[in-house]
Formats: C-alpha cells, structure tokens, sequence
C-alpha cells in the first residue's frame, strides 16, 4: 500500500513537471512569435500628386510610394502607403493616424513649428517650361510680356506676374503643359518634377528652359517625439541612396536621379 502511495506521488510530481515544462515552451514561443512579428510602417500622401502619388487601378503608386517601400524594407517594417487630405495631413500625424508624412512635402519654418523632418529625399523647384521647337525664351529674362499658364490657388501665379499681367489659370498642370505645345501659352511655370515626368513619358514636346526660380527641399515628416523613427528614416534613407536603390526607383518615375538634382 505504501509503495502505491509513493507510486501515485511520483506519478503526480512528473505529471505536474511535464505540465509546467509544456507552458513555459508555449510561453517561450509566444514571446518569440512577439518578437519576430515584422512591425507596421504607415506613411501619408494625397494621392492626388502624380507621379509622386496617386492612384492607378485602385492602388496607390508612384515615386513616393516605392520610396517608402524601399525604406520599410530596410527597418525590417511592412510598408502600408495611406492617403489623407492634404489641409489635414500634419494634424493626422499629430493624431498618430499614422506614423509619418511621404508625400512630397516642402520643409519650411512654419511647418518645422509642428512636425520634425528627416534629411531631404529630393530637391525640386520652380521651373520654366516651353514647346520643344521654342527658341525666343531660354531664360525668365525672356518672359515678358509672355503667356504663361499656372496651377490655380499655387505659389507659381506669383512669380509668373513679376514678368508679365498675362497670366492664365489651370486646374492641372497636364492641361497647362498641353497649351504649350498647342501655341495657346508661351510658357508654363510648375515644378520641376511635374515636367521632367511629362519629358520622360514623351507625351508631349515640352523642355525645360533656365535655372529653377525657386528651390525647395522634400522631406518625410514625424512626431517631434517620435525620435527614433526619425533616426530609423534618415538609416534608412542613406542605406537605399547607397546601394543604390533610390536611383533605380528615381529613374523609373523621372529618367534621372532627382536625389542629385541640381
């Protein structure tokens, strides 16, 4: 009866020793299933600002998208490009709806009041934008008296009215840079970017004449407590410059590095 006894005991100690053996490797497992679980990148766009960003068969595509792509990859991250109205896209990173603003936004003072930027991703400006076949205007010297077409409600309007009170308003630059090629506009005043994209797809006969205008520099925008996302960024962002990556993309969407444009 007694050996039973400590038969039963023993039976009951090994029991519960495989038991505890048995959560604690479950427990282990889930910790490291935690641990390996590949973290979310979220960053924001218009998706109203082709060839930057924009949709095309219900997906978000372009420049800025496959540059956010490119850096999820190397902080390990899955890229999820979001969209958001441009007016709101700042108070929506300050509402954590998402993690950081890729859209080809200007660092400027007043933005640098509500958000941290990482180093530039590219350079743009203010560009001049003739026919193929134009030779009376190589330089804004040469704009006066000139029509010039111009995006409504943008900066572009401004400097266009420095050279001349002909001044014609778009609701696209498309259009614009259409005019141009029909004699309706001499000129077109836009981003650089807009045009360089219209020269590479040569669907139109337009070229760029004379020095930027105006220069701006495009950066991704995070929290100004989210220092480590920044830090990861700007990693990140010198990883895929180096090895090459952002050029392959860059020239894809425009035919030239824009990361070294000048």
């Amino acid at each position: 009866m007694k050996n039973y006894r400590n038969y039963l005991i023993c039976l009951f100690v090994l029991s519960l020793s495989l038991f505890i053996a048995a959560c604690g490797s479950k427990t282990e497992n889930q910790d490291s299933g935690q641990d390996n679980e590949q973290k979310t990148f979220r960053y924001a766009m218009s998706g109203l600002y082709k060839p930057f960003n924009f949709k095309e068969g219900g997906q978000l595509a372009g420049f800025d998208v496959e540059i956010g792509q490119a850096l999820a990859k190397k902080m390990n991250m899955k890229a999820e490009p979001v969209t958001n109205p441009w007016e709101t896209i700042i108070q929506g990173l300050q509402s954590n709806k998402y993690d950081a603003i890729l859209g080809s936004m200007a660092v400027t003072e007043e933005r640098k009041k509500a958000v941290s930027f990482t180093t530039p991703y590219y350079r743009s400006g203010t560009q001049i934008f003739v026919a193929q076949d134009q030779s009376s205007i190589k330089s804004a010297n040469d704009l006066k008296g000139k029509k010039i077409g111009v995006v409504k409600a943008s900066p572009y309007k401004d400097l266009a009215e420095k050279y001349t009170d002909k001044v014609q308003e778009y609701d696209s630059d498309l259009t614009a840079l259409l005019d141009i090629t029909t004699g309706r506009l001499d000129a077109v005043i836009t981003d650089q970017m807009v045009g360089f994209r219209v020269m590479k797809e040569k669907t139109m006969k337009i070229k760029d004449v004379g020095k930027p205008l105006t220069y701006d520099e495009m950066a991704i925008a995070v929290r100004k407590d989210d220092k480590e996302l920044e830090d990861k960024l700007n990693k990140a962002l010198a990883e895929i410059i180096e090895d090459g990556t952002y050029e392959k993309i860059s020239d894809k969407w425009f035919g030239r590095n824009i990361y070294k444009n000048d």
